[in-house]
């Protein structure tokens, strides 16, 4: 069975022209993009079923611009997850520079229902998943969403999820988009890769393992990015990221800054960790910051709101990152 899947990955990867690292298997799916006509989300055919090459055609995404990333566990279990969503994404739409690529993880079906409808991105927004339904067994999922501002359909690679080992079930959703090169040259790969580690401490941590995955896809691509829940809730886990020759977007450009993106405010049982984070190779980080969740109303409530009344969008902060590709 194990060599029958190697061959399996190693047929779609030539199938949708995409380098993998051996052993690593992957399940390809579609690009969605809501379709006006038929008031409905439907799936793009990949590059390879209409013919031509990634990043052949229509204008060409500049790669002396940054690119600008928001990655934010949203908390699937905190009351009024709709409402705390639409809150995340109000900020997300308001941010300047504009934002190009959102990864959000822990989205639960009522937030899915609420991103599948929600005016803004169906107007501007290419999306991994949009069939609303949550994976077998799960109360959640991750979702990479690329802006169309910034990415065109020929920009668009494949988009595809990595089941590595999980105590949880979880994945690695991966994708791959295009740039010109400085000599307007198609094709440039950059893989980004959004992430929601194993959970808890339990031993032995199966977070390692899942980290070198992460690091083989992107040292394939030759570029790309990592981000969302670490889960670095072990002493080993803080080195995970360096020891796998990966650049740590927060450590690079503020170190000495705990940049805790959970418990913070004190309100948790645990103390306060950097759970989200920002992992890079061939990339130059230009700036990655915080982005604090606010509140809202439980009851609808307009004004002040109480302790009773008030819940935080999510238990994590979100974080905004922006890069450049280098060694073109």
């Amino acid at each position: 069975m194990a060599f029958i899947s190697r061959f399996r990955t190693q047929i779609l990867s030539w199938w949708q022209n995409t380098p993998l690292p051996a052993g690593v298997p992957a399940t390809f799916q579609s690009w969605h993009q809501f379709d006006e006509s038929n008031n409905q989300w439907c799936a793009l055919e990949s590059r390879r079923e209409i013919g031509g090459s990634p990043g052949e055609g229509g204008q060409q995404t500049a790669t002396d611009e940054p690119y600008n990333l928001v990655t934010w566990n949203v908390d699937y279990s905190s009351p009024c997850p709709g409402k705390r969503l639409a809150a995340i994404l109000s900020q997300t739409w308001s941010l300047s520079p504009a934002v190009d690529i959102v990864f959000f993880q822990e989205l639960s079906g009522e937030g899915y229902s609420l991103l599948l409808d929600d005016p803004e991105v169906r107007r501007g927004w290419f999306l991994s998943d949009a069939d609303g339904v949550l994976p077998a067994g799960q109360s959640f999922t991750t979702i990479t969403l690329l802006s169309k501002t910034r990415f065109q359909r020929p920009n668009l690679g494949p988009v595809w999820r990595v089941k590595y080992r999980s105590r949880f079930d979880r994945d690695a959703l991966c994708c791959d988009v295009f740039a010109a090169s400085a000599s307007g040259k198609p094709g440039v790969r950059l893989r980004l890769v959004n992430v929601h580690l194993d959970s808890l401490p339990i031993q032995p941590s199966l977070r390692p393992q899942q980290v070198s995955t992460v690091a083989s896809l992107l040292r394939s691509a030759g570029r790309g990015v990592v981000a969302g829940d670490f889960n670095p809730v072990l002493p080993a886990d803080d080195a995970l990221i360096q020891e796998n020759g990966l650049v740590d977007a927060w450590a690079e450009l503020r170190p000495g800054d705990p940049g805790f993106t959970w418990g913070a405010d004190g309100k948790e049982p645990f103390p306060p960790n950097r759970m989200d984070k920002v992992a890079a190779v061939g990339l130059r980080i230009q700036h990655v910051e915080i982005l604090r969740p606010g509140s809202i109303s439980k009851t609808g409530r307009v004004g002040e709101l109480t302790d009773d009344d008030a819940v935080a969008w999510s238990d994590h902060s979100g974080l905004r990152c922006s890069f450049k590709l280098v060694g073109l």
